[in-house]
């Protein structure tokens, strides 16, 4: 075959191929359209034959879903705001300041990498529930404030920041966390 030929042939296959990987999903999302019990009917209905809403309505009235979302989004727009603030800041610490123990003190946090998340469930909930923190969403943003994988990202990239311009912004007379929030966060935006 020749390459205008061989590249039509593949695409035919992968175009295809995705089509049966789709095709279920389609049929999930058209079976939500579908009264009840159409979608068990023999033979097989691919698209609904009278569309409903009900199965969303349900959702959103009896088990609010809306909610649901809310939850989520806040839940997650907290964490990864406070989770870019502390591991950028960590991150910037174990780069470029020296003080006594810090490479045992980064070599124990990258132990606790290998610590299955499963391992630390138990501990974990027994901590929030003597806090006082079930059912709360500080509850469930205090375990996700910092991760030792975005100190250890972080902490490689601000590596690679010159220390004289972190120099040259302290005899311009910037506290550190000016310099943290003037020169080393923008340095950082592709990273964060």
């Amino acid at each position: 075959m020749k390459g205008g030929t061989a590249a039509v042939v593949l695409n035919a296959g992968l175009i295809l191929l995705a089509l049966i990987t789709l095709t279920p999903v389609v049929w999930m999302v058209s079976a939500s359209f579908m009264v009840p019990g159409e979608a068990s009917t023999a033979p097989i209905h691919f698209f609904p034959a009278h569309p409903t809403l009900e199965h969303y309505q349900v959702l959103a009235e009896r088990l609010h879903v809306g909610r649901y979302f809310l939850n989520s989004f806040i839940i997650a727009s907290a964490v990864t705001l406070i989770s870019l603030v502390f591991n950028s800041m960590a991150g910037f610490v174990f780069a470029k300041y020296q003080f006594p123990g810090r490479d045992k003190l980064f070599r124990f946090l990258l132990a606790g990498m290998i610590v299955p998340a499963q391992v630390t469930m138990l501990p974990l909930f027994l901590m929030l529930k003597t806090m006082g923190l079930i059912n709360t969403y500080v509850g469930v943003i205090i375990p996700g404030l910092a991760s030792i994988f975005g100190i250890f990202l972080i902490r490689q990239f601000a590596g690679s920041i010159p220390d004289s311009l972190i120099e040259a912004a302290r005899i311009d007379g910037a506290s550190e966390f000016k310099v943290y929030r003037s020169v080393v966060l923008p340095l950082c935006k592709p990273i964060l």
